[in-house]
């Protein structure tokens, strides 16, 4: 019976610390200071793409950073999700007092913020068996909410075409590979004036997927589709309940919010625009270029 008991216990939590290896941690007091210990910073990878938003990170994607972030996304720890969004709650909040300043969302005020995830690919996900960036995203969310900062996950972002898999590509590459690559559903783009734009990532290596993502939703504009806009929310209704799962979601938005533009969410033109871009961790050079 104790043989059955400790097997199901590790099914639901993981035997070791997913950043160092410590026996019965979900993650280490360590290894969560590594994540969420200091201040978040901007971050900038060299070259730096074109269109590339300000970006800021937890983290230096290295050592136990990496070890917990593969953890998450390839093992299935799902139980890591917490800690991670707690990272990239913390990057959000960075972006969000350097672009904003004095800004209502700051302080608890106006429209919440909207976590617009970088989607991965459905064969990705189908292997995985989740989607590792929404669900810390969800995560992100909550803790935002609890610090009083409104905040929701905005999942409107897709991918309209294959690309390959990034793993052995350059930065040049990788740039050809996703350009024009990922698109915003139907009716997202008028979802998307509600609030204050933050795109958000698990790892930033060469800025290619962030640079894509942010491409697309400038290029989404003020679109009006009442038949899309219900589907994105259906999605959205979807991504509530699963926030309830992912770190303690006590905090849940009600109702349908008010369509409200946020100065700095909406370019010249009716372009969507985003106020910038949050990482839990990035590689290494990244924080050793930071030119203000």
């Amino acid at each position: 019976m104790r043989r059955w008991w400790q097997d199901l216990t590790d099914l639901v939590l993981p035997a070791e610390c997913g950043g160092c290896g410590r026996t019965r941690a979900v993650l280490c007091q360590e290894c969560r200071a590594v994540l969420s210990g200091a201040a978040a910073s901007r971050v900038r990878p060299v070259p730096e793409p074109a269109g590339l938003p300000v970006v800021h990170a937890a983290a230096r994607y290295a050592d136990e950073a990496r070890a917990t972030l593969l953890a998450h996304k390839e093992r299935g720890a799902l139980a890591l999700a917490g800690p991670l969004g707690v990272a990239l709650a913390g990057a959000v909040r960075a972006g969000l007092h350097r672009a904003g300043g004095e800004q209502p969302w700051i302080h608890g005020g106006g429209a919440p913020v909207l976590l617009v995830p970088v989607p991965s690919g459905r064969r990705a996900v189908r292997a995985r068996g989740h989607d590792p960036v929404r669900r810390i995203a969800l995560a992100a969310a909550g803790e935002l909410r609890r610090s009083g900062i409104p905040a929701r996950v905005l999942g409107v972002l897709r991918q309209r075409r294959a690309v390959a898999d990034q793993a052995e590509l350059n930065s040049r590459q990788r740039l050809e590979n996703l350009a024009g690559a990922l698109t915003v559903a139907p009716g997202g783009a008028r979802l998307l004036t509600e609030g204050p734009v933050v795109l958000v990532d698990d790892v930033m290596t060469t800025g290619a997927s962030m640079a894509e993502a942010a491409r697309a939703v400038r290029a989404a504009g003020l679109v009006s589709n009442a038949v899309g806009t219900e589907a994105v929310y259906e999605g959205e209704t979807r991504e509530s309940r699963e926030e309830q799962n992912v770190g303690s979601g006590r905090e849940r938005t009600a109702g349908r919010p008010g369509r409200r533009v946020i100065a700095g969410a909406v370019g010249v033109g009716g372009v969507v625009d985003v106020v910038g871009a949050a990482v839990v961790a990035a590689s290494p050079d990244s924080f050793e270029i930071n030119r203000n």
